[in-house]
């Protein structure tokens, strides 16, 4: 049993997947991570089915091998696969592999590669409350308020035609 960063508040709404030691890139595969943290899972699988043949590919590969085991481990759970969000990833540097390659004039050159550790949550999201298509009896509200509502409502039509 492996020790995870952050325990989810209700472990039955919640499944797990990590992987330790892995050979590929800690910093792409961080930055690739980042981009699917708090999405949908259809969402996070249809990113890093994008993502491969592009700069991070092999990471982009890991992660998706990750959240298909985080999916299967849910679905083992009972839990439903359409509600499922990432809620927690995260990902650690593992310790540096060392090769040698020999250089000219008898010198020997560190050949290193960078593994890393990474960590999946995925959790069950609560019915969201829908946006009230009418906005009568609606006092004028300010600039950053509106921007933040244009946002919201933006996430809502990207989720929405999933």
């Amino acid at each position: 049993m492996t020790r995870y960063a952050k325990e989810h508040e209700n472990p039955t709404k919640s499944a797990k997947a990590c992987g330790s030691y892995l050979r590929v890139h800690f910093k792409n595969t961080r930055e690739t991570a980042q981009a699917i943290k708090h999405i949908h899972l259809k969402l996070a699988n249809r990113f890093s089915k994008n993502v491969i043949g592009q700069k991070e590919c092999k990471s982009a590969e890991f992660l998706l091998q990750l959240l298909k085991n985080a999916e299967s481990n849910a679905e083992f759970k009972g839990l439903s696969t359409e509600h499922l969000v990432v809620e927690h990833i995260q990902v650690n540097a593992a310790p540096k592999m060392r090769r040698r390659t020999y250089r000219a004039h008898g010198r020997i050159n560190p050949y290193m590669s960078h593994p890393c550790h990474i960590e999946v949550v995925l959790a069950e999201k609560e019915t969201a409350v829908p946006i009230p298509k009418s906005r009568k009896g609606c006092q004028r509200r300010s600039s950053r308020n509106r921007s933040c509502c244009r946002e919201i409502r933006f996430i809502c039509n990207l989720h929405a035609d999933n």
